[in-house]
C-alpha cells in the first residue's frame, strides 16, 4: 500500500470521482489503504453475487462520506473488482479530508 499522498481523486462538476478496488468476502467492511496506482482499496463482507458487493459498497461509501446512497453511482466496473465511483453533491475537499484521516500513513499497511 501507498501513503495517502498517492490517492487519486477527481474534482468534477457537482462532485467528485474516484477509483475503488473492492475485496469481497472480508471479515469486516473497511477502507484499508491506497494502491500504487492511486486506487482506494476497500474490503467488503458481501459476496460479489447479484450486486450484493456493489450495494454494500454504495451504502458504506454513503455513510463514510455523509451523503445519500442516491448520490453515489458506480460509473464503470459494475462486474469488476475495480470500479469508478461518482459522488454527486459531495465536496471533493471533504472526500480528501475524510480519506486523509482514515488511510494509515504507513505504506506497508495491508
Amino acid at each position: 500500500m501507498r501513503r495517502y499522498d498517492d490517492f487519486n481523486i477527481t474534482d468534477a462538476s457537482g462532485g467528485a470521482a474516484l477509483t475503488v478496488k473492492i475485496v469481497p468476502l472480508a471479515n469486516r467492511t473497511e477502507i484499508v489503504g491506497i494502491q500504487e496506482d492511486g486506487t482506494l482499496k476497500v474490503r467488503l463482507m458481501s459476496a460479489p453475487v447479484d450486486g450484493q458487493a456493489n450495494e454494500e459498497l454504495i451504502m458504506f461509501l454513503a455513510e463514510f462520506f455523509g451523503c445519500k446512497p442516491e448520490e453515489i453511482e458506480i460509473v464503470a466496473g459494475q462486474d469488476s473488482r475495480k470500479k469508478l465511483i461518482s459522488l454527486t453533491n459531495v465536496d471533493p475537499a471533504e472526500v480528501d479530508r475524510l480519506i486523509r484521516e482514515t488511510v494509515p500513513d504507513d505504506p506497508d499497511t495491508d
